[in-house]
């Protein structure tokens, strides 16, 4: 089976524009997204997304906002002036707060997609049971984030490719899930704890799956995707 390359979302984990400038060229002949995260962002500036925009990518601005309600709204009404596409706060930041990125997003010219991280895949139950001295299933914290996060206004969540199904089932098909934590078989898991196969995530049901070293840390990134989209 193999996978289609607009549910690939190719993480420029990277601090310096003219490396990450660099991977696009290599991937421009692959219809991918990218994702600009906070190292990239915080080191190259908006720059990377103009570029990356120029060159025909679609692009992920992974900067997981969470502060006051009316910080992130107009942090998120300052940065849709530029071209990207897709956009993420923490649910953990609250109704009040998904609402008002809601509503600045709508607000401007080219409105991105408002997704909702729920819990990070480098997070496991074990983990979070411990630190954060919840009880109970991880998947139903991440299923309450998600219920929220709908219903605040968001178009998606982030979470785990193994907690799409249930999302899907509670929120709609309608409602978008972007799943880190894809693994091509061989690959190691580094910090990711929560992990599927690009083939095991599409079977699940995810909408876009964000795939970064295995790509970028490749000898050969052009080569690595092109291995995974033959569902290799």
């Amino acid at each position: 089976m193999k996978i289609p390359p607009e549910k690939v979302i190719v993480a420029l984990d990277t601090p310096s524009l003219q490396s990450a400038t660099d991977l696009l060229d290599e991937l421009k002949d692959h219809r991918v997204w990218v994702k600009v995260g906070m190292e990239l962002f915080y080191g190259a500036g908006p720059e990377i997304i103009l570029n990356a925009h120029n060159k025909g990518f679609k692009v992920f601005l992974d900067l997981k906002l969470h502060d006051i309600p009316n910080t992130v709204g107009q942090s998120l009404k300052t940065l849709s002036k530029l071209p990207f596409d897709m956009v993420n706060i923490h649910a953990a930041g609250g109704k009040e707060m998904m609402k008002r990125a809601a509503e600045a997003i709508k607000s401007s010219y080219h409105p991105p997609l408002l997704i909702a991280v729920t819990q990070l895949t480098s997070t496991s139950t074990e983990q979070m049971n411990l630190e954060q001295k919840i009880p109970g299933d991880l998947a139903l914290s991440v299923l309450n984030y998600a219920k929220l996060a709908k219903e605040s206004g968001c178009d998606g969540v982030v979470s785990s490719p193994l907690e799409v199904k249930i999302i899907k089932s509670i929120c709609g098909d309608d409602f978008l899930t972007v799943t880190p934590g894809i693994r091509p078989k061989d690959a190691n898991h580094q910090d990711q704890k929560r992990v599927t196969t690009p083939l095991e995530a599409l079977e699940l049901g995810t909408d876009f799956m964000v795939i970064g070293r295995p790509i970028t840390g490749a000898k050969d990134p052009k080569k690595a995707l092109e291995e995974i989209l033959r569902g290799q």
